[in-house]
């Protein structure tokens, strides 16, 4: 494959957009749920960052998986891609299922031995409860961006995840606040709106699939729901991307469990400031996304010595698109934070955090680039252990900085700065010695 700037950015705006899609489902959630109060606000914080706990399991599989898919892409061994789908999307289905059962019996006894506060924990079981559903859809679509990213054709994505937006903003407005004569169930309705939205893009997938995609090509007219050799090989390289976003959100889940601790107020402004800081987020993910599929694609191809170059460009095509990004954002904080409330106080207590938060993609963006590049390599087992680094010094700053000395918000938020210099020192280490060149998945 050809990589210069026109061709990254080809294959990275589609993705950009269907992470920005599937980021705007929490967005809205939050958006509506601030109109009803603090506490409902916190909750769905908690409730969400639990959520995403679990999925991001799923999400580990999924990336282990288009690793895979894109190494055969590169190898031009196209049959094989259809057969890792189908094991992927089989695996996904019956754990999403065991995962959404237990989480049902088991989370309410869990998040009040964790929540303080009664009301916000009362209604984070209520959002989770409903939410844990939605597991399985989930899953599908990002086994579905996966292929499709594997395979360099990702403008489908954006399509998909337009209709799954406009779909969830319809639904929360009905069912969180009671319009068209449907109940008004609150943050419940959020949960079930979310839930219903991805399930209808899983049908659009579906669709795409049928009319549009080569079946006969990438192997997807032979069918084999149980192989239990390929779901092996797939497992070992996925296994470790598994734990490798388990435990980086279940960091983030610790993080605002402790924010809670603090008070209401500050995890109503933790929630704020984390859904604003998806608009960054989802560009660096996007670009972090395609070097990831990139690398994968050009050692498919055994092209190692274009991988530090393509990673370059991937790097400072990020740069460009961020820097007026993030200058924008800071200098037009009040617009931003009054999206999501009409309380003047708690906007201008919010300030601080939110522009140490921006500051903190100073240091995400080479660490993010480059630690998704070391994923591409296959050597998802090291990828884990550098998350696992970050973790450990993650905690240790949560430890001391919020739960000790119970310091202002601002600078709890601070752990950010450390997670990201953490991945960014271990991943460039590892990238520039070379050792991934020969990895065999």
């Amino acid at each position: 494959m050809q990589v210069d700037y026109k061709n990254i950015f080809k294959m990275s705006y589609p993705i950009l957009i269907s992470m920005l899609m599937q980021q705007l489902i929490g967005i809205t959630d939050i958006i509506f749920l601030g109109r009803l109060g603090e506490v409902e606000l916190g909750a769905s914080a908690l409730g969400s960052t639990y959520f995403f706990t679990i999925f991001m399991v799923a999400f580990g599989f999924s990336i282990g998986a288009q690793i895979i898919m894109a190494r055969r892409n590169g190898e031009q061994n196209y049959e094989k891609i259809g057969q890792v789908f189908y094991q992927g999307c089989t695996f996904l289905i019956l754990s999403g299922l065991v995962f959404a059962v237990l989480s049902y019996f088991f989370t309410p006894e869990l998040l009040n031995l964790l929540i303080e506060s009664k009301d916000i924990c009362q209604d984070t079981i209520k959002y989770v409860n409903c939410r844990i559903w939605g597991l399985i859809p989930a899953s599908l679509i990002i086994m579905a961006r996966g292929f499709f990213v594997s395979i360099t054709r990702t403008y489908v994505l954006s399509i998909v995840s337009v209709i799954m937006v406009l779909t969830n903003v319809i639904l929360n407005y009905m069912l969180i606040f009671g319009k068209f004569g449907v109940p008004e169930l609150g943050i419940s309705g959020a949960a079930i709106a979310s839930v219903l939205a991805e399930t209808i893009a899983v049908i659009a997938y579906v669709i795409y699939f049928v009319f549009r995609v080569e079946l006969k090509k990438y192997g997807f007219t032979h069918f084999v729901y149980k192989n239990f050799s390929l779901l092996k090989s797939i497992l070992s390289v996925s296994i470790w991307t598994m734990l490798q976003q388990f435990i980086s959100v279940s960091t983030w889940f610790l993080f605002f469990i402790t924010i809670e601790h603090l008070g209401e107020r500050e995890l109503a402004i933790s929630n704020i400031v984390r859904s604003l800081s998806s608009f960054p987020f989802v560009v660096v993910n996007a670009l972090a996304a395609a070097i990831s599929s990139i690398t994968a694609n050009l050692i498919g191809e055994n092209k190692t010595d274009e991988v530090i170059n393509a990673c370059i460009k991937v790097l400072k095509l990020c740069t460009y698109i961020m820097v007026p990004l993030l200058c924008l954002m800071s200098l037009g904080y009040y617009p931003f934070l009054r999206i999501y409330t009409d309380n003047v106080s708690l906007i201008n207590q919010s300030v601080m955090t939110y522009l140490v938060m921006l500051g903190g993609f100073i240091s995400f963006i080479p660490a993010w680039i480059i630690f998704n590049a070391v994923s591409g390599t296959g050597n998802t087992q090291y990828a884990m252990k550098i998350e696992f680094y970050a973790m450990i010094t993650y905690l240790l700053y949560i430890c001391i900085v919020v739960m000790r000395l119970k310091l202002s918000l601002p600078i709890c938020w601070g752990a950010d700065w450390v997670y990201n210099l953490t991945i960014l020192f271990f991943s460039y280490r590892y990238f520039m010695s070379y050792k991934w060149c020969n990895k065999q998945v």
